[in-house]
């Protein structure tokens, strides 16, 4: 639709203007001011709202021109900056739309305001004291405002000409923003039409067949951190799914940090600098596009991070002393490969630097972990033609009207939460919780079936955490299956993640021979991980060839392996000559591992089983690493493999009778599905292996 077209109101268009008469604004005409402009959506709402804001297509396209004119007039693009001094120098004055930050210089004598301009790039700008007070977020994130801006060459200080001044300024805000009125007007719409004027106030539109409810209400948990105080989120996904456009785009209150940006100081301030106070001070949300590893290479830094996403507070070491803060921190990234594989072989924090990938202490401080690979790639046909909220004005509710309620006890009047929901997570699930209920029912009211999909969203996504924690440290973290209970009939309901429920990577019937699975520890990830052999025996001269995984470590443990054979195949009674074969090993991993080690036995096994021509039997795992002489190492990190054993489907673990004495610490519910075999030489491991084909 161009601005010429007529527009058709939709039935939920005209009850929205109805309900919020000059709050509303068609979000096609956001579309095509936003090219070309770096200025954030909601100060283009700001504008829209203010002349756009009637379904009278004449008064829109009447209204479209002015703001048309304003922005061409007053928006600086950033590499117009000497061209606005020197147009300010020419004529004396000049007004213009831009971000203004103050800071306050104690140094200078009485004290001193100087203004920034953002996007002109005009720095050391006289501010008076009067439009600081009155405009208070010039001092701790800045102000989109219209400015007027005088040029004075007579105005010296400190010896320097500082010759630009704001002689007026406006903020592009919102006037009003009543939180009574949005209550009540919500009480108009079904909670249904509500969603769909939320996601069409953020750019989607809901009536598209792509926008399943699933889908609508994971879009919906993005924009919890603006209304719930210290909501601690992470979304991993693919690309063009809109992570970050919500963050960086509808409201002044959250601030998006991408690549390197973000840094201790920045986030928590810097030391014995007042003026320096931190960005989780200064917003409601601090989000991290990219979150770079070296913001956590440093352990103090680290530490510093964990203790505020745990209790909202942080001290710099000086004499500000501990100061406490309200803004929720969310990671948003990407996420390559098949996610239900990595979710069987490895965890879903595996994308993040390698300083915090495998630090269950900080994972561990997420409230909701958003499935970002169930999020649309977004086409055009997704963005909405319809009405939606101002932004600004959805801002302001968001910051001044929802944020400071507390819904965390509201599920309590029908449920329960099971013996598996610890502390943390229960202060996970109940800020999610007071987080919809903020958004969808303002009033603090909705029927138990709601409020049971509520609970139900947040206990899944609390407990995609605690999947990913389990993996790290099965034995800390065994008790994943969140629940909550009916009140009234006493029945529990377990909460699923969709991405565990996928087919097996171990098959239950046999393979072909020479086809083996084993879990490996891989020391570039520091985990263990699964692993697959198949080897192909064919006539030939005793070479030996592997592919797949190549690494020294792995090849070590295939030539002791096939070397341990050859000394001892008489004992085995083959009848085979080993050395007239030419063996081609293939070692893969469903994982992505990038090396593997203690894997000598399964080697063994699967060349032994290649060159007999017999298959092992069906959901089996082989552990264990050898000597040349057969001598067995005991298997570490014993439970750890168990887990990724039972979550890849085995039904069978061989594992060395040295290992008998550390089943006393592997979790019951381990052993109640995979069976366990001892082996005292590989001799017996392949006897046991294939014996029952």
């Amino acid at each position: 639709m161009n601005s010429g077209e007529h527009f058709e109101l939709d039935d939920l268009d005209r009850k929205l203007v109805a309900a919020f008469p000059g709050r509303v604004v068609r979000k096609d005409l956001v579309h095509k001011l936003k090219v070309g402009f770096s200025i954030p959506v909601y100060v283009l709402e700001y504008l829209l709202g203010k002349y756009c804001s009637t379904t009278d297509e004449k008064g829109v396209n009447e209204g479209l021109q002015l703001v048309k004119g304003a922005i061409a007039e007053r928006v600086v693009r950033a590499d117009q900056g000497e061209l606005i001094k020197a147009r300010l120098k020419r004529s004396g004055s000049m007004k213009i739309i831009d971000l203004v930050t103050v800071t306050f210089d104690e140094k200078d004598q009485g004290g001193k305001y100087w203004a920034h301009l953002a996007t002109s790039g005009l720095d050391k700008v006289h501010i008076e004291e009067d439009f600081v007070e009155k405009y208070e977020r010039v001092l701790t994130g800045g102000v989109w405002s219209n400015i007027e801006l005088v040029y004075d060459e007579n105005i010296v200080h400190g010896n320097v000409t500082r010759p630009f001044v704001i002689a007026n300024m406006k903020p592009i805000q919102i006037a009003s923003a009543r939180m009574d009125e949005w209550i009540e007007a919500r009480r108009q719409f079904t909670r249904e039409e509500w969603v769909d004027i939320l996601l069409r106030s953020i750019g989607y539109e809901p009536t598209h067949p792509d926008l399943t409810w699933r889908v609508k209400l994971l879009i919906l948990l993005r924009l919890i951190p603006m209304v719930e105080k210290n909501y601690n989120l992470i979304e991993l996904g693919p690309r063009e799914t809109g992570k970050s456009f919500v963050y960086r785009e509808i409201s002044p209150y959250a601030i998006l940090l991408s690549g390197g940006q973000g840094s201790v100081p920045d986030l928590f301030g810097w030391k014995n600098r007042k003026d320096k106070p931190g960005l989780v001070l200064k917003n409601d949300l601090v989000a991290f596009d990219e979150v770079a590893g070296s913001h956590f290479k440093n352990e103090t830094n680290k530490q510093m991070f964990k203790g505020y996403m745990e209790q909202g507070s942080f001290s710099r070491g000086d004499d500000k002393g501990t100061l406490s803060a309200e803004a929720g921190i969310v990671f948003n990234g990407n996420i390559d490969g098949d996610v239900e594989s990595i979710a069987r072989t490895s965890h879903l924090f595996s994308p993040l630097p390698e300083t915090i990938r495998n630090d269950t202490a900080f994972h561990d401080r997420w409230h909701a972990y958003l499935p970002g690979w169930e999020m649309l790639k977004l086409k055009p046909d997704h963005f909405t033609q319809h009405m939606g909220f101002v932004a600004d004005y959805m801002a302001e509710i968001f910051h001044n009207g929802l944020r400071p309620l507390n819904y965390t006890d509201t599920y309590d009047e029908f449920f329960s939460f099971g013996n598996h929901v610890g502390q943390r997570d229960r202060k996970a699930v109940v800020r999610t919780v007071s987080g919809l209920m903020k958004l969808l029912h303002p009033d603090g009211t909705c029927s138990k079936e709601e409020m049971a999909e509520y609970v139900s969203t947040g206990l899944e996504m609390r407990r995609r955490v605690k999947e990913q924690l389990k993996r790290m440290n099965p034995i800390e973290f065994s008790r994943v299956n969140l629940s909550y209970l009916d009140k009234e009939t006493g029945e529990e309901y377990i909460a699923e993640c969709s991405e565990m429920g996928v087919t097996k990577l171990i098959p239950d019937g046999p393979l072909a021979p020479g086809d083996v699975f084993s879990i490996g520890w891989d020391p570039t990830l520091g985990r263990v991980m699964l692993f697959r052999i198949q080897v192909a025996a064919i006539p030939g001269s005793g070479r030996l060839r592997v592919v797949g995984l190549t690494s020294k470590a792995l090849k070590e443990s295939v030539q002791m392996a096939y070397n341990y054979l050859r000394l001892n195949c008489k004992k085995l009674g083959l009848e085979q000559d080993i050395g007239s074969y030419d063996l081609n090993i293939q070692v893969m991993s469903p994982g992505h591992a990038k090396e593997a080690e203690d894997m000598g036995v399964a080697f063994y096994v699967a060349i032994l089983s290649a060159i007999v021509n017999k298959p092992l039997g069906g959901g089996l795992i082989i552990l264990g690493e050898m000597t040349l002489h057969g001598i067995l190492a005991r298997v570490e990190y014993l439970g750890d493999r168990m887990r990724v054993a039972m979550d890849a489907g085995a039904k069978r673990v061989v594992i060395p009778t040295i290992n008998a004495a550390d089943f006393g610490n592997i979790p019951p519910e381990l052993l109640d599905k995979i069976r366990v075999e001892f082996y005292s030489d590989p001799m017996q491991a392949a006897f046991k292996a294939i014996s029952e084909t």
